[in-house]
């Protein structure tokens, strides 16, 4: 395991919670960055992913902010290029754009938006991919696909920083798409056994590997809850596995009660992690 391993924490787009507080609290206890998924529809009050970050940005200075992750199909990708490259130009380049197919049919068919289709979904998200690091570093760019397009668009500025994508995917066409494309990785537990997922790691870094890409250049991130009444040694034997396999950053869900004290516990456990040899 790398001494390198990145600690992230999800900030929850609940109104009862202040993401600054969390956010500085978890900056000042030496996390790498915080995160938040992507749910704009929904009868439970939650803010707007990118309005929050953007907000948790301005009230930060060190840790980076990530998308857990952006459903596509929700913003045309040459706006999110537009946004990311704002987000990360004010921020000091802490940005990490999180991307995904888009979870959820009933919040499409809620929103008034046509709902892909499986395949549409990891075909958009492969087409976004292109279409943003193209905008990002051509200066005129042109791009026919078969759910997303642009004709001689430019972005101005473009990008200071290298700006990390990273999808949260499970198929194994939309594992293939990461493996080719993505610069991270960042599944959840939960949706499918510990075990399923340690396969579908082996099979990013093979997609990786036949692209000609070295497969250590991905940031292997597993995003996980971390229950109140569970300790360190049992969050500490639970990763293990994931670690072990190569994962290479780990963002925790603190769910419950008393996250003050939870946010300084995690962390403490967290850091000896980085210290257990491989």
């Amino acid at each position: 395991m790398s001494a390198n391993l990145l600690l992230g924490v999800n900030l929850a787009a609940s109104t009862d919670i202040d993401p600054v507080a969390l956010a500085r609290l978890a900056e000042s206890l030496g996390y790498d960055f915080v995160s938040t998924a992507d749910h704009p529809c929904g009868t439970s009050p939650v803010n707007e992913t990118w309005t929050m970050l953007t907000w948790v940005a301005a009230h930060t200075s060190r840790i980076r902010i990530g998308t857990r992750v952006l459903g596509v199909p929700y913003r045309p990708p040459a706006i999110v290029a537009k946004m990311a490259e704002t987000l990360d130009r004010l921020s000091g380049g802490r940005l990490i754009l999180g991307l995904g197919g888009g979870y959820s049919d009933e919040e499409f068919r809620a929103f008034g938006l046509r709902v892909p289709t499986p395949r549409e979904k990891v075909d958009g998200l492969d087409e976004a991919i292109q279409i943003i690091r193209g905008l990002w570093h051509e200066r005129s760019f042109s791009f026919d696909g078969r759910l997303y397009r642009t004709e001689h668009a430019s972005v101005t500025p473009r990008p200071e920083h290298y700006i990390p994508i990273w999808l949260g995917t499970f198929g194994d066409r939309a594992l293939r798409v990461t493996g080719r494309r993505a610069d991270g990785w960042i599944p959840s537990t939960g949706y499918v056994p510990d075990e399923e997922l340690l396969v579908m790691h082996r099979k990013v870094l093979a997609a990786a590997e036949s692209a000609g890409r070295d497969p250590g250049e991905i940031t292997c991130a597993l995003n996980t809850s971390v229950a109140p009444e569970e300790t360190g040694d049992q969050v500490a034997d639970r990763l293990a596995p994931f670690l072990s396999a190569g994962f290479t950053a780990v963002s925790v869900n603190l769910t419950g009660p008393s996250m003050p004290e939870r946010l300084h516990d995690t962390i403490v456990v967290m850091r000896k992690m980085r210290l257990w040899p491989s």
